[in-house]
């Protein structure tokens, strides 16, 4: 049996962080894991911006309201789910992701969650586990499926690793550099044919 992983932002929707760095004007909340490889150096930045800025919760999920996914994610997802189990494992927060999981009809997603005080503010995040992505590839081969991984970011690329087949997808010229060893590609049709070479069965594109 063959499941699909992917990375959410960025794969399926926007870096919600840039976009709330764009409504702030807060330029060093566009850090991702594309520029900070270290989750927990990232985190611990964004957290002090927030609490110096007095920013919250209620906020991000503001910006987060008026978010879209990605032009054709959508059909892609609904294409890769009539071909392959499909699970999102994402390093955002149940926090934020609702709305846009809405969108894109649910499906099944394993992230983290973040820790706020009573005023909304958000003073911690917990990790689901470390190496979350990684780990789940290695819990889904336990259960004995073949899985086939795309990302685009620096923390994808343990997961990219321990999948059977690792994509590339709209990463950016440092990480394919670093990366050569998974292929890269640039659109959702590319993606799809990437999918579909990968799989050990005659999957129509």
């Amino acid at each position: 049996m063959e499941l699909a992983c992917l990375d959410l932002e960025g794969v399926l929707i926007p870096e919600i962080w840039i976009e709330f760095a764009e409504r702030t004007g807060i330029e060093q909340l566009k850090a991702t894991t594309r520029d900070i490889p270290d989750y927990d150096v990232l985190m611990k930045q964004r957290l002090r911006l927030l609490q110096d800025n007095k920013l919250g919760l209620p906020d991000i999920q503001a910006v987060i309201a008026g978010l879209s996914p990605l032009p054709g994610a959508a059909d892609f997802l609904d294409w890769l789910r009539e071909h392959f189990q499909v699970i999102i494992l994402s390093d955002t927060f149940y926090e934020f992701a609702l709305p846009l999981m809405r969108q894109l009809g649910f499906p099944t997603l394993w992230c983290h969650r973040l820790k706020t005080d009573d005023m909304g503010y958000v003073v911690d995040y917990e990790l689901r586990q470390r190496d979350p992505k990684r780990q789940s590839v290695i819990a889904l081969h336990s259960l004995y499926y073949r899985v086939i991984a795309a990302g685009d970011s620096y923390n994808d690329t343990t997961m990219l690793a321990e999948a059977d087949a690792g994509i590339l997808f709209n990463a950016p010229p440092n990480v394919i550099e670093e990366f050569p060893q998974f292929p890269s590609v640039h659109s959702y049709d590319a993606l799809k044919l990437a999918f579909a070479q990968a799989s050990e069965r005659d999957i129509p594109v």
